[in-house]
């Protein structure tokens, strides 16, 4: 009798084993089949790409790519000072260049579960960017985005969407944004405070600074302190578990890995899921201390009590998916305004660095503009030196490194037709450096180009894409802008600064593009 209870056991067993096995095996074989017709669809429109292995797709092919421009990196000494070189497409997207090389600036490729359609075409671009409604973020990319971004605006869409950007767009207005002025000065002279005083303390001449730690600092100050009325003291925490949560998601291939590619070691995925809980937690309890703040305020509400009032008056809500909407919003602010913002003003610092000319060029403007140090917003939009390093560097290094979107139904693109749930990604710094764009000097550090701004920089002004293009064009552009004027105007100011002979150039992608080993700079105060 205990014999036939094993036996019945190991049965059962077996049974479910072959079940899952071939659960499993008609899940990816309709998987398959499905991406084999899109490709199809695509093909007869004269579009091509690398051929796809069975389930895997393009994903061992990427992979090797990938690992083979490593090994050409890790043999070689890291560049520096004038041996920089800013075309780093080859080597933290050497697929798609490898790709594009070979078949063009339109081909398909696929992960295993989902077939994609590259587009590097700047007509193509703006179309695509103009398409909110039968275009959407990929479900795939999102779902592993929930962690950092929940549903806010960054990854809904339709209805969702629009109402977010109803609700969260007038707060970053140019009129409201000059009112946060003053915010930014402040924060700023305190990280100016605290770099004299490193120069104090190395003997009182120069200093040597990583700067990428003090700017997500400082950019986290002015997002809490301009748009949430606290201070960065309150809301350390978030931003300390936001960035190691961005670290531990940064391991997955969250962009282009299937399912059997996209899944986080348990540890890791644990880490996850408590940080998503600690910060979720931290932040309602910030917005609960806002709104006792607020209860009575009827005038001047900041963007945390007009998310709340929001939230709250949507009809279509409930409490607990008001609750959602609150905090995943300011999730995306939190990581958005703080992050990317941050890591172009590093960027900023490192092309100053390299180009002293600019740096007179800016202090002579700022002196000319503002009164003493005073600092004021019509000064600031009057200052065209720094715009132009500004706009020259989010060309060379945009942050956000691509414009990806998923048709939600057949969808024409040109004289493209983009079959439902094929998604469609446009690789950023590929456009920024085309030279039938941008000219043969694309891959150079020439501000100048902007002198008349951006509609004369290029034979295609639409193919410049540091904040989006259309009506998906980022919330943050005027805040971030404004902000950026003033850290690189108060910073050239008070100090000369060259690159430090310890700065290793290594452009990275982990999320957003940026400098793997931080910005080393030496600082002098004038």
């Amino acid at each position: 009798m205990e014999v036939s209870v094993f036996t019945l056991i190991r049965v059962i067993g077996s049974l479910a084993v072959a079940a899952m096995a071939s659960y499993a095996v008609r899940l990816y074989a309709t998987t398959w089949l499905k991406c084999e017709r899109l490709r199809k669809k695509l093909r007869r429109q004269g579009i091509r790409g690398p051929a796809p292995s069975f389930l895997y797709g393009n994903l061992p092919e990427m992979q090797r790519i990938q690992m083979k421009a490593k090994a050409a990196i890790d043999g070689a000494a890291l560049p520096h000072g004038e041996f920089i070189a800013h075309d780093y497409t080859s080597s933290v997207f050497p697929y798609f260049e490898q790709w594009r090389k070979e078949y063009g600036l339109m081909y398909t490729y696929s992960n295993g579960l989902r077939q994609h359609l590259y587009i590097n075409q700047a007509e193509l671009v703006k179309e695509m960017n103009q398409c909110v409604t039968l275009l959407g973020k990929p479900s795939y990319v999102s779902k592993r985005l929930k962690p950092m971004l929940g549903n806010g605006i960054i990854r809904s869409n339709g209805h969702c969407w629009t109402q977010q950007r109803k609700i969260i767009a007038p707060e970053f207005f140019m009129d409201k944004v000059k009112g946060m002025v003053g915010l930014m000065v402040e924060s700023v002279q305190t990280l100016l405070g605290t770099w004299d005083g490193r120069i104090e303390a190395e003997g009182g001449k120069t200093a040597d600074i990583t700067v990428d730690e003090d700017l997500r600092s400082l950019s986290a100050d002015v997002i809490s302190r301009a748009c949430f009325g606290s201070s960065y003291v309150k809301g350390k925490e978030v931003f300390s578990k936001l960035r190691s949560l961005q670290n531990i998601m940064s391991k997955q291939s969250f962009l282009f890995g299937n399912s059997l590619f996209g899944f986080l070691p348990s540890k890791d995925g644990k880490e996850v899921r408590n940080l998503e809980k600690e910060i979720e937690l931290l932040i309602w309890k910030a917005i609960q201390e806002r709104r006792r703040e607020c209860a009575e305020r009827t005038s001047g509400k900041d963007l945390m009590q007009l998310i709340l009032e929001g939230a709250i008056n949507d009809h279509n809500l409930d409490k607990e998916s008001s609750k959602q909407f609150i905090v995943d919003n300011c999730k995306n602010i939190y990581f958005a305004g703080h992050e990317t913002t941050a890591v172009a003003a590093s960027w900023c610092l490192m092309l100053l660095a390299l180009h002293p000319k600019w740096q007179s060029q800016i202090r002579e403007e700022v002196a000319q503009v503002c009164d003493g140090n005073t600092v004021n917003a019509d000064a600031l939009l009057q200052s065209k030196a720094v715009t132009m390093v500004i706009q020259e560097t989010l060309r060379l290094y945009p942050p956000a490194a691509f414009v990806s979107r998923e048709a939600l139904e057949d969808t024409k693109i040109g004289n493209v037709n983009v079959p439902k749930n094929v998604c469609i990604w446009t690789l950023i710094p590929t456009l920024h450096r085309d030279p039938e764009i941008w000219g043969a000097d694309a891959n150079e550090f020439k501000p100048q180009r902007f002198a008349d701004g951006i509609s004369k920089a290029c034979n295609y002004p639409q193919a410049y894409l540091p904040f989006g293009l259309g009506p998906r064009l980022c919330l943050g552009k005027n805040f971030a802008m404004v902000q950026l004027k003033i850290v690189l105007s108060l910073i050239v100011s008070r100090y000369n600064f060259s690159l430090s002979p310890k700065y290793q150039h290594s452009p990275t992608y982990q999320m957003i593009v940026a400098p793997k080993h931080g910005v080393r700079i030496t600082i002098q105060k004038i």
